[in-house]
């Protein structure tokens, strides 16, 4: 028979006698004629997984997703460093604030009216009792 030729397997099969499989050859027969099925689990763990025809023709797509966790685990470590740095920010901001009122009032204590009179009597200066004249000067406008 040439590689061509059709081959009418029902009639071999009435042809040949029957025999009767006793229920070991059945087991077997099932066994042997399809492979054993792994877990997933064990298929990870041995890297079988990699090898099967699906994940082969989607390296792309998967890459692509490996790509996006990589940048959602970056984003969270790129936004807790701005969360500390503001953090950090703000409490420099806040006793910088603080210094500046403890400053203000040391000015304020300093620099009050009766401390100055005190201070200015060492160098024979008094405070005036006459109230200050302003003078103001109207300019025309022709001159």
């Amino acid at each position: 028979m040439s590689d061509n030729d059709y081959i009418d397997y029902s009639k071999e099969e009435k042809s040949a006698p029957k025999k009767q499989p006793n229920v070991d050859s059945k087991k077997e027969s099932k066994s042997a004629s399809r492979p054993t099925k792994t877990s997933s689990f064990t298929q990870i763990l041995n890297g079988d997984f990699l090898t099967k025809e699906f994940v082969l023709n989607n390296l792309n797509y998967i890459f692509f997703i490996i790509f996006l966790l990589l940048l959602v685990v970056g984003k969270g470590y790129y936004g807790k460093q701005l969360s500390d740095d503001i953090e950090a920010a703000q409490q420099e901001v806040d006793q910088n604030a603080a210094e500046y009122i403890e400053a203000k009032a040391r000015l304020e204590t300093i620099t009050r009216r009766y401390k100055l009179v005190e201070k200015l009597e060492k160098r024979e200066l008094k405070e005036t009792q006459n109230a200050t004249k302003v003078i103001r000067v109207i300019k025309k406008d022709n001159e």
